[in-house]
């Protein structure tokens, strides 16, 4: 299989994930890709680490480690990688533009690779993984990462391979600044592990995690019972 080949499949692929007729699906999607729609999960997230941090010195750095993140993973790519790679967006492409169903005349930027939606909060999901060590928690941050690519994709703003791309490049970055976390931590206090059923092995309390995993429960059912009342 040619490098050719493997781009027109991404833009079979797009147009397969593009748009409906549903207008039910476009206020979803509308609701998903607004920003304050996701306001009360960041803020659970503040709490559960304001909760389960001792000083205020460690709870900036786990603040610091989710900005650097965004930081890297978004700044990186729209800086450097969008405008040198300067692969068009579907909504932009000569070739398959007039084909890209548009929501409410949303088009994006002219360059797509890669997807900073996919990379920004895919890397806020490892490096709450890493830091936290709870599957509830990583499941729900997943689900939140994947919804949110899911939108750009119906949006015909990017291909899959962007959002492919986008998300190896979060899990790297979420990764990576993780690792300086742990090593400003360790400078701080010796790591400590804990062993107790109603903490994760990083000292997070279990019955905290559940208050960001009900919030993302919450916002998706708003996100989809919304629509049904415009």
């Amino acid at each position: 299989m040619d490098w050719q080949t493997i781009i027109d499949f991404d833009k079979q692929l797009l147009l397969w994930f593009n748009g409906s007729q549903s207008l039910y699906l476009d206020y979803l999607v509308r609701t998903l890709t607004h920003a304050i729609t996701w306001v009360p999960f960041y803020l659970s997230l503040f709490y559960l680490v304001m909760k389960n941090n001792e000083n205020v010195q460690k709870i900036l750095l786990v603040l610091a480690g989710a900005g650097l993140c965004v930081l890297i993973a978004g700044t990186i790519d729209d800086t450097i990688v969008k405008p040198t790679v300067a692969r068009w967006r579907p909504t932009h492409d000569p070739q398959i533009g007039l084909l890209v169903d548009i929501v409410d005349g949303y088009r994006g930027g002219k360059y797509g690779f890669f997807s900073a939606h996919a990379s920004n909060t895919f890397s806020i999901a490892i490096f709450f993984w890493w830091v936290v060590r709870s599957r509830l928690l990583t499941t729900a941050m997943v689900i939140w990462s994947l919804a949110n690519c899911w939108t750009r994709l119906y949006l015909g703003v990017h291909y899959p391979g962007d959002i492919l791309v986008g998300l190896c490049w979060g899990t790297l970055t979420g990764s990576l600044v993780y690792w300086f976390y742990l090593r400003v931590l360790r400078r701080m206090e010796t790591t400590k592990k804990f062993t107790s059923s109603h903490y994760t092995s990083t000292g997070y309390q279990r019955s905290d995690i559940d208050v960001p995993v009900s919030v993302l429960i919450f916002t998706l059912l708003y996100a989809l019972f919304r629509p049904l009342f415009l």
